[in-house]
């Protein structure tokens, strides 16, 4: 990886943009894969044009995991900073702690060591003083996209047209007929729509994109009763109802969040928010 900017953030070989640059291989990506095999097997040298298409999609590919690369893990580079903050003298006893550079923070706690929790914050704040609007944004979109597993992109790119999904919470039915503990929160049909590999752990990945901001939960809606059956027979719904004496079903939707739809047009594979 070449140097980086702190100022800018940018790398000091690259003079792009990184929203530019993400866009761009995201594109470039999508439209590899749309049109690699059906356009490449029908003209001639098929298997050559193929594999060029699959080349610039992975050279595209790795500019973004590089681009990703460069946002710091603000815990990292304080304990990568740390080590070099003590300076020893021949008989191994640590003179006093120096600065690495100008902006970094690391906060001595005894000869030779440093709390890394508050070094990070102090990275992070330096960090935050050269940001403007747009490279605070990519840097949280990037935050967010490193956190992401397959299935829960899959899930994202599923709600990114704004329409609701259903969603069911199995309760556990008190005496009194009130609501107890939960069983299991954020079951939804959601997950089979949208291809995921585990479907078992659709309502972990709903519950953390809620926690990111992406993914929002809504009132019950009528017009989705049929979806709402079809969900009552999923087996993790099943297993959960079994596991009580009695059960009740709570039903929501779920949809995607502003922050959400943002994210999604910023990283949009297809680069439809560009058209």
């Amino acid at each position: 990886m070449g140097p980086v900017d702190r100022s800018s953030g940018r790398s000091a070989n690259s003079g792009d943009s990184g929203p530019d640059l993400v866009r761009r291989a995201g594109s470039l990506a999508g439209w590899a894969a749309r049109t690699g095999v059906s356009l490449g097997r029908r003209l001639p040298g098929a298997e050559v044009a193929e594999r060029g298409l699959r080349s610039l999609e992975r050279v595209a590919l790795t500019e973004l995991r590089r681009r990703l690369d460069d946002v710091d893990d603000p815990y990292h580079a304080a304990l990568t900073q740390a080590s070099a903050m003590t300076q020893h003298t021949d008989n191994g006893r640590a003179q006093d702690p120096v600065a690495v550079r100008a902006t970094a923070t690391v906060v001595p706690t005894a000869p030779g060591q440093v709390e890394p929790l508050r070094a990070a914050m102090g990275e992070l704040l330096n960090q935050s003083i050269g940001f403007g609007k747009e490279r605070a944004r990519e840097y949280l979109y990037a935050v967010i996209l490193r956190q992401l597993t397959p299935d829960e992109a899959r899930i994202l790119s599923a709600l990114s047209d704004g329409a609701p999904f259903p969603a069911l919470d199995v309760v556990e039915r008190t005496g009194l007929g009130g609501g107890g503990r939960v069983v299991l929160r954020n079951a939804s049909t959601v997950g089979k729509s949208a291809g995921v590999s585990l479907l078992d752990h659709v309502p972990s990945y709903l519950t953390r994109l809620i926690g990111l901001g992406l993914v929002d939960l809504g009132e019950e809606a009528p017009g989705l009763d049929t979806q709402y059956e079809i969900l009552m027979t999923d087996a993790t719904v099943r297993a959960a109802e079994d596991s009580v004496k009695r059960a009740r079903f709570v039903r929501r939707t779920v949809h995607i969040s502003r922050l959400g739809n943002h994210f999604w047009q910023a990283c949009d594979p297809s680069g439809a928010a560009l058209r």
